[in-house]
């Protein structure tokens, strides 16, 4: 092995470790998941959504988001209502625990991750996405969805239109729940 396949295995199991560190920190002060725990922070910036709108927005089959609200709706973190137009469809929100929870969990890589990624200029956002897609495709999950943490459109908009994109309840049918 040479020494930059050192380097490149060494800086992967750094990222592993630190994600690990990361994972069990977040476990033992939140009763969280980082699947859970990334699904709420999603519903928290989204307000009330339906299943499946959450499951897209993570990449994750319908059968693995009912898991995840089955969880924390078990943990007292989301509340579920049918909706009015649609009985079929599932609105999620989150309770006041949920909320609170969120607000004390520890701040974990990916603030730090995203307040340094934000500092780069555009064409490093643009080339360290591009290697890490890459990096993903070598390790043989080029096809897989992670909980979308960063989303590469972000960078690709304007800086100072980027909020503006998309706003927040975009796409929804139904109002929220003035109770929740």
């Amino acid at each position: 092995m040479d020494n930059r396949t050192r380097h490149v295995l060494s800086a992967l199991r750094k990222i592993l470790r630190t994600t690990e560190q990361n994972n069990r920190q977040l476990m033992r002060e939140t009763g969280l998941t980082p699947s859970q725990f990334v699904f709420m922070q999603l519903l928290e910036e989204g307000g009330e959504q339906t299943a499946g709108q959450l499951a897209a927005r993570l990449g994750i089959t319908q059968a693995t988001a009912t898991g995840i609200i089955h969880r924390l709706e078990e943990l007292g973190m989301v509340r579920r209502r049918r909706g009015e137009k649609d009985r079929r469809q599932v609105w999620l929100s989150l309770t006041e625990e949920g909320r609170k929870a969120l607000e004390t969990a520890p701040d974990g890589i990916h603030a730090r991750f995203l307040e340094s990624f934000a500092a780069l200029e555009d064409w490093e956002q643009l080339m360290l996405i591009a290697a890490l897609e890459r990096v993903a495709a070598m390790l043989g999950n080029e096809d897989a969805h992670a909980a979308a943490v960063l989303d590469a459109s972000d960078v690709l908009a304007p800086r100072a239109g980027a909020e503006a994109a998309a706003p927040a309840g975009a796409g929804r049918s139904e109002p929220s729940d003035p109770r929740s």
